[in-house]
């Protein structure tokens, strides 16, 4: 926690300065580095994957993903013209079925008017005389055999009339049938267009999916070797560095007599990433660094949570070292900066676990714990959880500090 986040009304930003550009890299090699850290041991990167090669890989990824969204939108597309055609057919089917309903229905009709005309002429005949309207006109002097004839004509021409309207309405029933029949099968056979076309779209769209898996297994293995590539360079920089500051302590205590340095300032305070160098040898190790350790790094994957200090829940960068050390029954302020005042300032090059590295004047900008093998446990910032990565000690390191 910076000296401005006391104080600050504003959204939480601890930390801001901890990843400068340069380190923020380093953010993405949390697990690699982490492992690295556990196991003491370097990572061998077998086959380097070049940048290049991942940005290749993203990109057919990224392709694959853009035709993935045409074909679905394809068969969707197809789904809707299918639902509309089978609307339209079973329209077509409910058409057809009145037609033919009526059909029957009219022959019905017609069947029991010939059969009463036909009834009514015999019936007209037999008795010789009738009180319908259209028989009554033949009554007279006409001989039977003129009734006759001239009644069957007029029964016989109105059943011919009777079958005539019927012959006309089935005529027009047929026509329709035909044309509604003919709908039927365009639309059936549109029905089967379709059906092909979304079973050729989803094969695409299964096969583009079996290629984007295939892709995306490259890809994540090309990033996996990539991250494991940069946690090795960063570990060995630090690793490469602490060595350094090492040979530096050696040389002076060597001049010295094996006593303390000779150098009497503190390099470190300016950021130029040395550490401070102390006239005095350093305090010993407290017994308690280990637990610190030991409980900073059980919060590894925990939330970066403004003026946080709970386990499992957030810390910010001063909260996780607040609370490590806690555990152990040391008593250290919320605040990066008071952190720094309160630690005994040592050589990079004594560094050992449970020691901090303070950032930005006065270290009021970011703190972390070493963990040993050049590596270090921090919650960095918003939008991060608390990991392990290498040291840093370029820009803005102000040096570390030995809790006694």
């Amino acid at each position: 926690m910076t000296h401005a986040e006391q104080y600050s009304t504003s959204e939480p930003g601890a930390c801001p300065t901890a990843l400068s550009k340069p380190r923020r890299r380093n953010v993405i090699v949390t697990t690699v580095a982490a492992a690295l850290a556990f196991s003491g041991t370097m990572a061998v990167v077998s086959s380097p994957v070049s940048a290049d090669t991942v940005s290749s890989l993203r990109a057919q990824a990224a392709q694959v993903s853009s035709q993935l969204a045409a074909d679905q939108s394809r068969i969707q597309a197809i789904d809707g013209q299918v639902q509309a055609a089978d609307y339209h057919l079973s329209q077509l089917n409910q058409q057809i079925a009145a037609t033919k309903a009526q059909q029957v229905k009219d022959q019905k009709y017609v069947d029991a008017d010939r059969s009463q005309l036909r009834k009514q002429a015999i019936n007209d005949y037999t008795r010789g005389g009738t009180s319908n309207q259209v028989t009554d006109m033949f009554s007279g002097n006409l001989n039977a055999n003129g009734i006759q004839h001239e009644y069957s004509s007029i029964a016989t021409g109105n059943v011919t009339a009777t079958i005539d309207r019927l012959h006309t309405a089935e005529s027009q029933l047929a026509a329709t049938t035909s044309s509604l029949q003919s709908q039927k099968a365009q639309v059936e056979a549109t029905q089967s267009q379709l059906s092909s076309e979304k079973h050729q779209a989803e094969s695409a769209l299964s096969q583009a999916q079996a290629t984007k898996n295939g892709l995306s297994a490259q890809l994540a293995q090309a990033v996996a070797q990539e991250q494991a590539a940069q946690a090795a360079a960063a570990r060995s920089r630090a690793e490469a560095t602490l060595a350094a500051a090492q040979k530096t302590v050696a040389q002076q205590q060597a001049g010295s007599g094996g006593g303390a340095s000779s150098g009497g300032s503190s390099s470190g305070s300016s950021g130029g990433g040395s550490g401070y160098v102390p006239s005095t040898p350093a305090p010993p190790t407290l017994p308690g660094a280990a637990g610190a350790v030991q409980a900073a790094e059980g919060e590894v994957g925990v939330p970066y949570v403004w003026g946080g200090a709970s386990p499992g829940t957030g810390f910010d960068c001063s909260g996780l070292v607040e609370w490590a050390y806690a555990q152990v029954g040391i008593s250290l302020p919320h605040y990066s900066g008071a952190q720094y005042q309160m630690t005994a300032p040592i050589s990079l090059g004594e560094i050992a676990p449970g020691d901090l590295l303070f950032y930005g004047p006065g270290g009021d900008e970011h703190v972390a714990m070493y963990v040993g093998g050049g590596m270090m446990v921090e919650a960095p910032q918003t939008g991060y959880n608390v990991h392990i990565t290498p040291i840093r000690t370029g820009d803005g390191f102000a040096g570390v500090g030995r809790v006694s």
